[in-house]
């Protein structure tokens, strides 16, 4: 997220960057999305995911393209700066003046033989990591970077109120079931409300702020330092969540083969579209993180192919895990996260599997949380950053950790409504980053790729759709999208 050319970092193969934006994509949303799916109705979520895993993909390519533009300047620069610093050792001349007159210019008025070279391939190729900040500064006007920060701030805070809420939900839900009457955790028909006792005296809202309280505290303070995901431990929760994953569709689908299923989910049912939209957009990101997994990829040659296949595996795993969990549940027992519904005794049989999967989402969260609170709080600092000011001790230690950590926090007491979460930061954040950001980028890059190396310029890495037209089509998608979640909410505020 940084605005910044960062180091691209170890290399690996095209087949090891595959997984890697496998493991990107399929996270958090895909645990809100089988309520969703119930909710909407599986035509209607079948179709919808499809066409959003489509309209993602364009993006995708969008935001390569544009990082091969970006690398481009990036190597002509270096070569103009490599030929001026020999013009130097041959010059005496030494008058600033004359020389930035001289490089003006030369950038105003180039030989054709320049500008046929400037177009060769080999300045295309996506050797630096350029972070969307910096494709950012680099395409759009002020007011476009101040807009695009606000995108990303906005998102990020929206991410980190999920996860915020998401802990101390599956602690309370685990816990209070686990301490309560029912030791075998959430049975199949009973609906707890808030209000509902959790441990003697305590409601379950109490013991959900205690545990938000909790998780605040131990994880809250990492927000004031820099952290960074390691390796191993990315490889630790990686592993954790397949195994999750895995465990949750096979035995849905035994339970389903069994004739125990007990979901029948309509065909469509409009009034849930607006989450459902929400939480498909939010399952789909990644643009904002591309050039850090792309960048160090090998060999590029086939780069659309291998996106655009990891594409049809997400769908196909989306699809697997919603239809398993629509047919094997009842629609008003599916819950907003999706491995609280086999913490039943009825669905899981040995205890240490419920509690595996009914705190899977506590342990995978709680190490992404300072993650993204420390990159929230990093762009904080790069929006209201000035060339060759620094901040203040107490505004770079204490206020930006504070202006980060706090709004999530206090979203997260208010509700746990992970689905709602999902889906409002999906529907407009999200819509900014996948559909907005991508789109724009792309056509100011064009356009200035065809100013500095001429009209014809091929971009090796450009986007399948290359036409005007898929840059105008996403721009509409995403008003329209906007328009639809915005009157949606409107009119179910209404009706209530």
């Amino acid at each position: 997220m940084a605005g910044e050319i960062t180091e691209t970092g170890e290399l690996y193969s095209p087949y090891v960057g595959l997984v890697y934006m496998f493991n990107l994509i399929v996270g958090t949303g895909a645990l809100t999305m089988p309520k969703a799916f119930a909710t909407a109705g599986w035509l209607v979520s079948l179709v919808l995911l499809v066409f959003l895993g489509f309209m993602s993909f364009v993006t995708t390519t969008f935001v390569v393209e544009a990082m091969a533009a970006a690398n481009a300047q990036l190597h002509w620069k270096r070569m103009e700066n490599h030929q001026e610093e020999e013009d130097d050792d041959s010059s005496t001349a030494s008058d600033s003046d004359v020389l930035v007159q001289d490089n003006y210019e030369r950038a105003e008025k180039r030989p054709i033989l320049s500008v046929q070279r400037r177009g060769s391939p080999n300045f295309f190729e996506i050797t630096d990591r350029v972070e969307m900040g910096q494709m950012a500064s680099m395409f759009f006007n002020k007011v476009g970077v101040n807009l695009f920060y606000f995108c990303i701030i906005i998102y990020l805070y929206g991410d980190l109120a999920i996860y915020a809420a998401a802990v101390p939900f599956s602690l309370m839900q685990v816990t209070c079931s686990a301490m309560g009457n029912d030791s075998c955790g959430v049975e199949a028909d009973t609906k707890y409300n808030d209000t509902d006792r959790c441990w003697g005296p305590l409601r379950r809202v109490d013991a959900y702020r205690i545990y938000l309280a909790v998780f605040t505290l131990l994880l809250g303070p990492f927000t004031f330092f820099d952290v960074q995901k390691t390796k191993y431990l990315q490889i630790l929760t990686s592993l954790m969540r397949w195994i999750a994953f895995a465990i949750m569709i096979v035995l849905a689908l035994v339970r389903i083969g069994h004739g125990r299923g007990e979901g029948h989910p309509p065909l469509a049912d409009f009034s849930g579209v607006r989450n459902l939209f929400g939480v498909c957009v939010y399952s789909f990101m990644c643009q904002h993180s591309l050039p850090s997994l792309v960048t160090p990829v090998s060999s590029k040659r086939h780069l659309t192919r291998l996106v655009f296949l990891d594409y049809v595996l997400i769908l196909a795993f989306y699809g697997l895990l919603s239809f398993t969990a629509i047919f094997c549940f009842r629609g008003d027992s599916l819950l907003d996260m999706y491995t609280l519904n086999f913490a039943r005794c009825d669905v899981v049989g040995l205890a240490a599997v419920r509690f595996f999967l009914g705190l899977f989402p506590v342990f995978t969260i709680s190490t992404n949380f300072p993650i993204i609170a420390v990159t929230l709080r990093n762009n904080w600092k790069t929006l209201f950053h000035r060339e060759g000011g620094t901040y203040p001790w107490v505004v770079d230690r204490v206020v930006f950790p504070t202006i980060t950590l706090l709004p999530p926090v206090l979203v997260a007491f208010c509700t746990h409504d992970l689905e709602s979460l999902v889906g409002i930061t999906g529907a407009y954040a999200g819509t900014g980053i996948q559909y907005i950001i991508p789109a724009f980028l792309v056509y100011l890059c064009r356009r200035d790729t065809q100013l500095a190396f001429g009209f014809g310029t091929i971009n090796k890495h450009g986007s399948p759709f290359r036409h005007t037209f898929w840059v105008g089509f996403v721009l509409l998608w995403a008003f329209s999208c906007f328009l639809f979640v915005t009157a949606n909410i409107v009119l179910s505020e209404t009706k209530l």
